[in-house]
């Protein structure tokens, strides 16, 4: 993550002046607590498990993860030469937090991890996504998901 002090000071100044809602008093949403939720994980990193079909370019479904994967049987398929996936080698929970939601599940932070977690290829056309993503949100609440990290890439 880059800190401001990494920044050109100009740059920096420009982004540090920007006004920034102040979510100090209520949440953003209402509803059970956080340990009371079952949470997944949607990536825009193009994640495929080893061994299946990854993204061709643009393609605008999903891919599911169980959450049993381990690093490395994840491969990020998201090619461009605007993507730096320096982060992804490093850590995978960059892109697919699924180490820190078990730390969160553990501590009971949160209720429960979700038996699946999901990937779009995050270059692709969101119109063309919708009925991919709907079909999706029809997939969690099966799984009784009622909160989801969006791991944006």
């Amino acid at each position: 993550m880059t800190r401001l002090t990494d920044l050109p000071a100009g740059q920096a100044q420009r982004l540090a002046e920007l006004e920034c809602p102040d979510f100090t008093t209520r949440p953003w949403v209402k509803g059970r607590p956080l340990a009371q939720r079952r949470v997944a994980i949607v990536s825009s990193a193009g994640l495929v498990v080893r061994g299946e079909e990854p993204f061709r370019g643009r393609d605008p479904d999903y891919r599911a993860i169980p959450a049993t994967t381990r690093a490395e049987d994840l491969l990020c398929s998201h090619i461009s030469i605007n993507f730096d996936r320096t982060g992804f080698q490093e850590d995978w929970n960059v892109v697919f937090p699924i180490d820190r939601l078990r730390e969160l599940a553990e501590d009971g932070t949160i209720g429960s991890i979700a038996d699946w977690h999901y990937s779009f290829m995050g270059a692709t056309d969101p119109i063309q996504m919708e009925p991919h993503a709907r079909e999706l949100a029809g997939r969690l609440k099966q799984d009784k998901v009622n909160a989801v990290i969006l791991a944006p890439v």
